[in-house]
């Protein structure tokens, strides 16, 4: 195969910048390592058998009107009235095997809903890095990382957990790369892959949630490579791949 006709991985740092970035892909990963896809793979993992992503919390009322069980954080925290939000360690004793749940976040789920009309939405965290990157790999189509970011500005999290999928894809030696972002991506996460938790210490979200005493939440969601789960959107709704 030709260099120019492998399929191309490109990073998008945050949803504000999806347009710029769309042309031509064909699969859209979206990442938010804290916490919000690092939760669904997780739920997944434990027996969660659907997911709806909605990006309001106004939605997610008009859900837990109608009776089912919703998950919805605002900057960090539990919203008041619902519960659950977006600890990923929320769903380890399997309590929602079987369940749909809908989930709304300050990040993740806007991410989602952004990306929601291309041809194929997956979830990325690091839980499930090498899982997605082999799969991503199988599918030999053009591939954009998308970062939730933190209210649609520049995350460290969510772009070193891009570089990773970069690194996976580009070391297959299938995939090429043409944006500076994706260059960036690479770097930051070969920078930190041998110490995500003391790399990221500075990281604004990290702070947040730390003040938040989730420290326990942030060490889990940066250990890689704890559930094979592919979480992929069809119809709006979320479901094991």
């Amino acid at each position: 195969m030709s260099e120019d006709s492998r399929p191309r991985v490109e990073v998008c740092f945050t949803p504000r910048s999806y347009e710029l970035y769309n042309e031509d892909v064909d699969i859209v990963v979206c990442i938010d390592v804290l916490r919000a896809t690092s939760a669904i793979c997780t739920a997944f993992e434990y027996g969660v058998k659907k997911m709806i992503p909605v990006a309001t919390l106004e939605e997610a009322i008009e859900y837990r009107q109608k009776g089912f069980i919703v998950a919805a954080e605002r900057k960090g925290q539990i919203v008041e009235g619902f519960e659950l939000g977006n600890s990923p360690r929320r769903y380890l004793d399997g309590e929602f095997d079987g369940k749909t749940i809908v989930i709304t976040t300050t990040n993740g789920t806007k991410a989602i809903h952004t990306a929601r009309k291309a041809q194929t939405v997956v979830i990325g965290s690091l839980l499930n890095l090498d899982a997605l990157s082999e799969w991503l790999i199988k599918q030999e189509r053009n591939v954009m990382l998308l970062g939730s970011g933190w209210k649609e500005t520049f995350c460290l999290e969510d772009t070193i957990c891009a570089g990773a999928f970069v690194d996976q894809l580009q070391q297959s030696g299938g995939f090429r790369s043409e944006f500076d972002s994706t260059i960036a991506a690479k770097y930051l996460y070969l920078s930190a892959k041998d110490n995500y938790f003391g790399y990221l210490k500075a990281s604004s979200h990290r702070r947040r949630l730390k003040a938040l005493n989730l420290n326990e939440d942030i060490k889990f969601c940066l250990t890689p490579n704890q559930t094979s789960v592919i979480p992929i959107l069809r119809n709006g709704v979320l479901e094991k791949l």
